[in-house]
Formats: structure tokens, C-alpha cells, sequence
């Protein structure tokens, strides 16, 4: 390997044809990348002396290339920014003007999802609340003090750091019973569930109704589902069999329909015996009363406790966490090694310095209390506009369930209305086993605080028949 090529600012690959003049061949080359999307729209290019050294060619002859594809549109030069890709003719079967990237999504692909005007989607907290300056202070604080072996392997469990935090966060705010050998840092819930389906046989117990997304992850990793009746009191325990492997719950805040777990289901919860997974997924927001204990904490040896950060923190951080029982940390520390070796370890030592010097519990104090007016505002507005809809389990969490009056118009017209009127949530058919209630899933967390009266205006006057006549612009967040 060459010193000078080593040492060049920018790589890039490229083929030079045999055939014909070396400088022909370097346009042809640097044409066929742009083409081709290798070279998309803004890539700074090589200096001309780098490039000559990298290909050992002159220089004048890759400069003669560069000022030849620059007044064909391929290149633009801009002072001191150097040479960069510029827009280009189209590849074969592109319409002009178009990039790869702008191509149809391959099939069984959908494209990103557009920011909607109005965010009303369940499931993620308001990410312009996110932390970011306990987070940098904590970043740095661990880029100057961690030792350099935390960038090299690592347990499968998670660091160290971070699990023994979360084990004394947990027992400190949730009341759950742990060490933390018995924890195991995970992505999310998604993760934990996959890697239980993995190394647990036989037919899981989910709520009905519960997350639909999350029934399908059990299915895919070839587990039966079984459906749990949920009613007033929460999951019907006493309905569960020997013959299933592992029931999925949510005993502090039942999604969705947002009752606590009656204490006689938790006791024939107990009694029978078998795995729960206990899903805490929102376990730090109660607004009414002090929050439900996790069910963990009454029965350490039986129940997986899974957590996340997707509602304190945001989903794209990808951290959670499960409390795992002793006769299962082996399998399941095994079966993490196989998904994925471990965790990302800069954000798990990050979450674990928030958690140490209590920012994590400022954060999710403050959040509280935020989220509570937004729920006190949700409820009244639509109590205005739909008296007779029923809106349980707001006691809690960072989301309502908007259960539609029956003679009203259907889910699937109501949901219409709100894509017309640039508002985005979840219907909430989709969650029984079975056939649905009507109803409509409002996340009244993920609007900033600057947008959440806009999106509530957009959101009641829809429901009260008062669609706006042309789409409105995004709101600002």
C-alpha cells in the first residue's frame, strides 16, 4: 500500500478501463459512479494531486478530466470547497434528473414515512424535550474517563456500568428485585421478546387487546399466540393454562386499554406458575397517584422485567433493559451473543452517568409534569367535541384511547378525515386478536410544546366534522 494513498484526505474507488487514453478512461469512470448513485449528489471529490497520486496519474490529467465533466454538469467546482458531484443525466430507465435514491422502494420495501403535520402518533415521547446538554455533559465525561478497553468487546449482558445503575434505578422507582448479573441490556422490547421467543418453547399468552406489532414478532419467531381476555380489571390471569410457555403482560398500565393489573389477577398470576414477561413500557408516568410497583418485585423468579428509553428518552436511542430470573440469564445472555454480540456501548455508559448523577430522574420529573397538562388538555377538548366517546387508562402513560361512540362515523372514515386534515395516529382495530373496537390510539406525547395546541385544534375540529378545506403546512416542533 502506497504512503500517499494512505495518507489522501477522500477515498474513492474507481475502475479504469484498459482500453483507450487514461484520461478518457478516468471521465468514463467518474461518469458510469454518478450514474450509478456510488457518487450521489454533494459527494466532495478527491483534490487533483491526491487523486493523481491515488491512480498514479499526473495531475494535468486528472484535472483535464474534472474540467471536462464539469462542463458536461457531471462536476461543480465551488471556491475553497473543492470539486464535488453536481446534478447529473439520469441512469437508463430513470426519469431525468433522478438519483438511485430517488428510485421506487424495491418490492416489499415501503418508502420513509413523511413527517406528518400534525404528530399525534402513540409510542414515542417529544423528542425536542430530549436532553441533549445532561447527554453531552455525560458524553464527555465518559470519552475522558473511560478507559480504552470499553471500545473493544463486550458482554453480551451489556457494560457493566450500566447495569448495575439500572439495577439500583430499578429497585429505587419501580421496586423490582434484581442484581446486576441478572440484567441484560437490550435494543428494546422487540429484542427482549425475540430473544425470549428464542429460547422459550411452547405458545405465548398476549392481551387482548395488546400490540399487534409485538404479536407479530412472537409469530415470526415461530411461537403460537394465544389471546388473554383483558377486561375492567385488567388481564384475565385466572384464564391461563399450564400448556403456555410464557405470558406477555402489562400488570402498571395495560396497553391499551390503560388499567392497573387488579390485585387478585396479580396473586392467580402468581399461582400459575408460569413465565411473565412484564412489559413496563411507560411505568415512569403516572399522573393521578403514586405509580404502580412492577409485578417483578412480588415474584423475581418468575417474570423477565423489560424496560426501555423509547418514552423517557426517544425510540431511535435503542436502549432497554430485562431483569432477567436466575434459571434463564444463561440462554438468554447466549441467545444476545448470537442476535447481535451486544448493545451500542457509548450510549449505555452515557445512559448509566445520567442515571448516577440523577439527571435521568430531573428529565423524567420534568417530563411528567408536562405530559400531565397535555393529557388535562386532551381530555377536556375532546369531552367538548365527543361527550358521549369513552377515553380510559389516562391515569397514566403518554397516550389515550379514544374509543368511538357507537352510531358514529366508523374508524376507517374518522381516520380518513384525520389524514386529510395532515394528522397522524394508530386506529385501534388493529390491537384485539379478533374483530376490533373502533377507536383511535392518540399519542399527545410527541408534539413539541409549540405544536401540541395546533395539533389538538387540528385533531378536535376533524372529530367535531370541522375539516379544514386544504392540507395545512407541517407544524414547526
Amino acid at each position: 500500500m502506497r504512503e500517499d494513498w494512505a495518507g489522501s484526505g477522500v477515498d474513492l474507488h474507481l475502475e479504469l478501463s484498459a482500453r483507450g487514453g487514461r484520461r478518457r478512461a478516468l471521465e468514463e469512470a467518474l461518469r458510469q459512479a454518478v450514474r450509478e448513485g456510488r457518487l450521489p449528489r454533494g459527494t466532495r471529490l478527491p483534490s487533483s494531486r491526491a487523486l493523481a497520486a491515488e491512480l498514479r496519474l499526473s495531475r494535468g490529467t486528472v484535472s483535464a478530466a474534472y474540467d471536462q465533466l464539469v462542463a458536461e454538469g457531471y462536476l461543480a467546482t465551488r471556491p475553497g470547497s473543492g470539486t464535488e458531484v453536481a446534478a447529473a443525466p439520469s441512469a437508463p430507465g430513470m426519469p431525468p434528473g433522478a438519483f438511485p435514491a430517488d428510485a421506487a422502494p424495491a418490492p416489499g420495501l415501503r418508502r420513509e414515512e413523511s413527517v406528518p403535520v400534525h404528530d399525534l402518533r402513540p409510542g414515542q415521547p417529544d423528542v425536542s424535550a430530549f436532553p441533549a446538554r445532561a447527554w453531552l455533559r455525560a458524553t464527555r465525561h465518559v470519552l475522558a474517563t473511560a478507559p480504552a478497553a470499553v471500545f473493544g468487546p463486550c458482554d453480551p449482558r451489556g457494560r457493566i456500568e450500566l447495569r448495575t445503575a439500572l439495577a439500583a434505578y430499578l429497585a429505587r422507582t419501580r421496586g423490582v428485585l434484581t442484581t446486576p448479573d441478572l440484567i441484560v441490556v437490550t435494543t428494546g422490547f422487540v429484542q427482549a421478546i425475540n430473544l425470549l421467543a428464542t429460547v422459550t418453547g411452547g405458545p405465548f399468552a398476549m392481551e387482548d387487546p395488546g400490540h399487534d406489532f409485538y404479536r407479530e414478532v412472537v409469530r415470526r419467531a415461530g411461537r403460537e399466540v394465544v389471546p388473554l381476555p383483558v377486561d375492567g380489571l385488567g388481564a384475565r390471569t385466572g384464564t391461563l393454562t399450564p400448556g403456555v410457555a410464557a405470558a406477555v403482560v402489562t400488570p402498571a398500565h395495560q396497553y391499551p386499554m390503560g388499567v392497573p393489573l387488579h390485585p387478585s389477577r396479580r396473586l392467580a398470576l402468581r399461582e400459575w406458575g408460569g413465565l411473565v414477561v412484564e412489559d413496563d413500557y411507560d411505568g415512569e408516568f403516572r399522573y393521578d397517584r403514586r405509580p404502580v410497583g412492577a409485578f417483578q418485585g412480588t415474584a423475581p423468579e418468575q417474570v423477565v422485567y423489560c424496560g426501555t428509553t423509547s418514552e423517557s428518552l426517544g425510540p431511535a436511542m435503542r436502549l432497554g433493559w430485562m431483569a432477567v430470573p436466575p434459571a434463564l440469564i444463561g440462554p438468554v445472555t447466549e441467545a444476545k451473543r448470537h442476535a447481535d454480540a451486544h448493545t451500542e456501548v457509548l450510549g449505555q455508559l452515557v445512559l448509566a452517568r445520567l442515571i448516577e448523577t440523577h439527571d435521568y430522574d430531573r428529565h423524567i420529573r420534568a417530563a411528567r409534569l408536562r405530559y400531565r397538562h397535555r393529557r388535562e388538555r386532551l381530555r377536556a377538548r375532546l369531552s367538548a367535541v365527543l361527550p358521549g366517546a369513552a377515553l380510559p387508562g389516562v391515569a397514566a402513560g403518554l397516550r389515550a384511547l379514544l374509543l368511538l361512540p357507537p352510531g358514529g362515523p366508523p374508524e376507517a372514515e374518522v381516520l380518513a378525515a384525520c389524514e386529510r386534515a395532515g394528522i397522524a395516529l394508530r386506529p385501534a382495530s388493529p390491537l384485539w386478536h379478533g374483530e376490533g373496537r373502533d377507536g383511535l390510539l392518540i399519542g399527545y406525547a410527541a408534539p413539541s410544546d409549540r405544536a401540541f395546541p395546533r395539533a389538538l385544534e387540528a385533531l378536535a375540529g376533524t372529530l367535531a366534522g370541522r375539516e379544514p378545506r386544504s392540507r395545512p403546512a407541517r407544524s414547526s416542533s
